[in-house]
């Protein structure tokens, strides 16, 4: 199967990424790969240990608004 992906508009794309997610998460039969596993719990670790931070939505929208161009 080939998808024109290259025609495609940004929010098309969008799209159709969501509507792939979508089905692949109600088939059931999807697992993330390893890999992934693994990122996620070094992520968790670090988070455990205090080592990251997390910023809302409104503060990073402030720091963008605020930086130098």
């Amino acid at each position: 199967m080939e998808i024109p992906v290259s025609s495609m508009t940004t929010a098309e794309k969008l799209e159709a990424m969501e509507q792939l997610w979508a089905s692949l998460q109600v088939q059931g039969d999807f697992s993330p790969p390893e890999w992934h596993r693994r990122i996620l719990e070094e992520r968790q670790k670090r988070i455990d240990r205090g080592e990251v931070s997390f910023s809302s939505l409104e503060e990073v929208r402030e720091r963008l608004r605020n930086r130098d161009p």
